[in-house]
């Protein structure tokens, strides 16, 4: 029986019109919206089908903003997607993510509930977050705060790394914090081996040490494992922060910080349902 334009348009509304979305070159966002689509495909003649993917286009015409909102669907469904997994891999990197060997622990080494975060000491929002962790460490004495160095920002970027990594075997606790806060924060211009190095002496560091320590295996190893964890992570950009399972993206400041650090407090993760 030939379909009616009412009868279509009455599928359109039960959802099958998304199928006419792969008729009209649409197609991964038909299918990313409505998985069994293929299936319920194959029961319309190609008489039907030509039909409905008239009606469709018309409708969408005539209505574009359904198009914007299947568009903000499917991104929600990707993000959602993309924090689960990520979620899994903080699960399966659990070690290397909150007690890595070498890793810069601050705030309370032995505090409730740890906050990760993933740095570049070329980066211009890494920066606007400093004030806010070390508030954060002033404000909550629960908080654990592993520092991983994760230089994406160019050459520089990594030989700044180098001698970090070198610099924490001589400047512990709040020493370090301070080399942390003069390389990121009290530079003009960018960062590199030169401006790590000046901090690093102007802080005291044997620089004959330094630069043997820059140099050895285990400096490298530190950031290599950094960059795989960042990978297996799907980060790509700094900041990040992890804090319970959950993975932050960006500078989101310092409010949203201790909500999520107090929510991991209070129940165990980082939002509390």
């Amino acid at each position: 029986m030939p379909a009616t334009r009412s009868a279509l348009l009455g599928l359109r509304l039960l959802g099958l019109g998304v199928l006419g979305l792969g008729w009209l070159g649409l197609g991964p966002l038909g299918a990313g919206i409505l998985a069994p689509a293929p299936a319920m495909a194959a029961e319309f003649t190609p008489a039907q089908k030509s039909e409905m993917g008239g009606v469709i286009r018309d409708y969408l015409l005539q209505n574009p903003e359904v198009l914007q909102d299947a568009m903000a669907e499917l991104e929600r469904r990707q993000k959602a997607q993309e924090e689960a997994k990520r979620q899994q891999a903080v699960d399966g990197k659990a070690a290397e993510l909150f007690n890595a060997p070498g890793d810069v622990v601050l705030g309370n080494p032995k505090g409730k509930v740890t906050l990760v975060e993933f740095f570049d000491y070329n980066c211009g929002y890494c920066k606007r977050s400093l004030d806010d962790i070390a508030k954060l460490m002033k404000t909550e004495p629960d908080l654990r705060l592993v520092l991983k160095d994760f230089p994406v920002l160019g050459p520089g970027s990594v030989e700044a790394a180098y001698i970090a990594g070198a610099a924490r075997n001589q400047l512990k606790g709040d020493q370090f914090w301070q080399f942390h806060a003069k390389l990121l924060g009290g530079q003009h211009g960018p960062v590199g081996k030169a401006q790590a190095l000046q901090v690093a002496k102007d802080l005291g560091a044997n620089m004959d040490q330094l630069a043997k320590d820059a140099a050895s295996p285990e400096v490298k190893t530190s950031i290599q494992t950094t960059m795989g964890l960042a990978d297996a992570l799907g980060l790509t950009g700094t900041p990040t922060f992890v804090v319970g399972k959950d993975v932050i993206v960006g500078a989101v400041g310092y409010d949203e910080l201790k909500t999520r650090v107090d929510s991991v407090l209070k129940c165990g993760r980082a939002v509390c349902s």
